[in-house]
């Protein structure tokens, strides 16, 4: 299993929409395995695979939130039962509700976090690491997780959800983490020529 490490505020491929996954079966769960052994060392509950590096339409979640119970191709699911999940070329829809605002953070952002708004609710259509299609429908810290990772794998930031003030909060702390990811980065360049 591949060991990785997630990527900081800085890295361009942070910003960069994601290839459609297009082999599924045991590379791709192992694939996953490693992302989610990734996120678990970093203490997180959601990653998607442009924060390791990949350009692909993938994210894996394990998010136990016991207040919501998710709807997983239209079956009441325990969070239990279902996670850890990956969600392969997922499109998300968040119906019309009123927003709610909470405090988010990210592991490709350490130490920063702020105020996002989010609706509470997602329908998620994705493939499964064998390619079979699901429909989730969830709420919640599972909605907002959802939201967040799917985000990452469109080149959605946090930071650009962030309300005004919030951005204007860490906007110091952002700028030092991206100049600090770009010098590391030209340095690792530079070693390798």
């Amino acid at each position: 299993m591949a060991e990785f490490t997630i990527r900081p505020y800085g890295d361009p491929i942070l910003r960069a929409k994601g290839d459609s996954v297009k082999e599924f079966g045991p590379a791709l769960r192992s694939l996953g395995d490693a992302m989610l052994s990734a996120m678990k060392t970093a203490k997180g509950i959601g990653l998607a695979a442009p924060q390791v590096g990949l350009s692909l339409q993938l994210f894996v979640m394990n998010v136990h939130d016991e207040d919501f119970l998710p709807l997983l191709d239209g079956k009441p699911r325990q969070t239990e039962e279902i996670m850890p999940m990956l969600l392969a070329n997922a499109t998300v829809s968040v119906p019309a509700g009123e927003p709610d605002t909470y405090t988010e953070g990210c592991l490709s952002f350490p130490g920063i976090t702020g105020d996002v708004e989010r609706v509470e609710r997602a329908i998620v259509r994705y493939r499964d690491a064998d390619g079979a299609p699901h429909i989730l429908e969830c709420t919640g810290l599972l909605a907002r997780c959802v939201q967040h990772e799917h985000d990452h794998c469109q080149g959605v930031l946090f930071i650009d959800r962030m309300t005004r003030p919030h951005q204007l909060l860490t906007a110091a702390k952002v700028k030092k983490l991206k100049r600090a990811t770009t010098i590391e980065m030209k340095a690792a360049r530079k070693a390798q020529d």
